[in-house]
């Protein structure tokens, strides 16, 4: 039910388009005999001007940028330059009845030269842009669009990893105390005392054995001052993002690189990896 109403609408305009060349192309072909074409070239005529049209038009659908600003001017030029031919075919009568002397277009000779001139030279132009039109198209290609749905589950991924791992809970190593031998000088055993057993040496800690050791939580003795608390609060990775993209608001893609987001926000290579390809993302959706 939906393609019925774009359909007619298609068919619609091709009959418009179709009646509207047909009447155009009655006075192109008797300007084309008035300088001076011959039966089969003035049958032909219209289309070199009116096919042309309709070649650009196709284009500026097609093209992007000034490829398509291009296209644009080519179908002004060649709509103004028909306008003008019918418009002296309705104003001389003598046209119609192919009675006009060749070349003779106008009773003034600066006009008569100019309408010559015009209707001349869209042959030429038609080829030349007709040529050119037909190579832009060729050689276009695309812009690739990106899914929305693709783009937001890779934001969300990556979003996710940038949260970092968990930091693991210090180890505790309980040392256990040495026993010593305890003697007073003017008591005399009366029984004799087991020998000692040898003691082991210690084991050498390794850096992440002291490490834990040194990362045991401290007894609180007060509040801590202003000047030694932190002056950066920590970001999450939303407000990370968020700050990431007003500040690259108004830099072209080519400025959009990860170490430029690290230098903006002061964040990790990580962290502006992961915003670079999430503001690409977002500006490619």
């Amino acid at each position: 039910m939906r393609a019925n109403p774009k359909t007619l609408l298609v068919l619609a305009l091709v009959a418009v388009v179709g009646v509207a060349f047909r009447v155009s192309w009655n006075a192109l072909r008797d300007v084309a005999r008035a300088i001076g074409a011959d039966h089969t070239a003035a049958t032909l005529y219209p289309f070199v001007v009116d096919g042309l049209m309709a070649l650009a038009l196709v284009a500026t659908l097609v093209l992007t940028g000034d490829a398509r600003q291009f296209a644009l001017r080519v179908l002004g030029t060649y709509t103004a330059a028909s306008l003008v031919l019918n418009y002296v075919h309705g104003l001389i009568p003598a046209l119609h009845q192919g009675s006009v002397d060749w070349g003779r277009l106008a009773d003034w000779n600066a006009a008569n030269y100019a309408l010559v001139l015009l209707a001349t030279s869209l042959p030429v132009g038609s080829i030349y842009f007709g040529s050119d039109l037909v190579a832009k198209v060729l050689h276009h290609q695309p812009t690739p669009t990106t899914n929305a749905d693709e783009s937001a589950e890779i934001v969300s991924n990556r979003s996710m990893a940038d949260q970092g791992e968990p930091t693991p809970a210090p180890v505790v190593v309980n040392a256990a105390p040495i026993p010593r031998a305890v003697q007073v000088g003017f008591l005399k055993p009366t029984v004799p005392l087991k020998p000692l057993p040898a003691i082991q040496p210690a084991p050498v800690r390794s850096n992440s054995t002291l490490a834990a050791d040194s990362s045991r939580p401290r007894r609180a003795t007060g509040r801590v001052p202003d000047v030694a608390r932190s002056a950066r609060p920590k970001r999450t990775p939303a407000e990370l993002l968020e700050q990431a993209r007003s500040a690259s608001a108004d830099w072209p893609d080519t400025h959009l690189t990860a170490d430029r987001l690290r230098k903006t926000v002061h964040t990790s290579a990580e962290k502006a990896r992961g915003l670079r390809d999430a503001l690409i993302a977002e500006r490619a959706a």
